[in-house]
């Protein structure tokens, strides 16, 4: 039995592993990652005798309850983010741009600004929320010991969400780990639900690329 679970810590820590630093080494590029990274998170939940339903992903549970909240909680995570706290914290702190900026990419065309939407919803929403405040969440729960370790295991995560978020620079990684408190928060609140943080996600995610393509938002 120990043996197993030892092997069980070391599986989910390379993947974890995997999800975190494969996406920034562009093996494979244009968001492509994300199909086998979701085949290896599959896999690992496969070996420890889970599925999805067991990170809280069930496509039985989506609600308009959930539709309705996640939407109003996308565009309040937007108004405090964007338009509060990070606003005043440039004021105070002058942080370094990242070299590559999204907003000369998305204003190339409007094909790309449909492009990076489409993918604000499946990479962020549906992805982002499934491997980190689904599966590397419910992994370190397994994880750390104690009766505080859901407390930890948030908090890591957290952590983990904002620094993978490093390639838009310093700010990014704040406004990442903030947002993702938010999201994982709602997912938490609602019995574990992901279909609140994905519907959150993708709305934040939208706002912040239609307002940076129409020019009124600069990250």
């Amino acid at each position: 039995m120990r043996i197993i679970k030892v092997k069980n810590i070391v599986i989910d820590s390379l993947a974890i592993l995997a999800i975190a630093l494969i996406p920034h080494t562009g093996i494979i590029p244009n968001f492509g990652y994300s199909i086998p990274l979701l085949l290896l998170v599959w896999l690992v939940l496969r070996f420890n005798k889970e599925t999805f339903c067991n990170i809280g992903f069930r496509w039985k549970s989506f609600s308009w309850h959930a539709l309705l909240i996640g939407t109003l909680a996308g565009i309040a995570v937007f108004c405090f983010n964007q338009l509060l706290f990070l606003p005043i914290l440039d004021y105070f702190v002058s942080f370094q741009e990242p070299e590559i900026g999204i907003n000369t990419f998305l204003k190339q065309n409007i094909w790309t600004y449909l492009f990076i939407l489409i993918m604000g919803w499946i990479i962020g929403g549906f992805y982002e929320e499934i491997v980190f405040h689904g599966f590397i969440f419910t992994r370190l729960e397994k994880m750390i010991p104690g009766n505080k370790k859901t407390h930890w295991s948030f908090l890591i995560t957290a952590i983990i969400f904002g620094l993978y978020h490093i390639q838009m620079g310093p700010i990014g990684v704040i406004n990442a780990f903030i947002a993702g408190i938010a999201y994982h928060s709602l997912a938490l609140y609602f019995d574990r639900n992901l279909w609140y943080s994905i519907i959150c996600h993708g709305v934040y995610n939208a706002i912040v690329i239609t307002t940076i393509y129409m020019g009124y938002l600069q990250v």
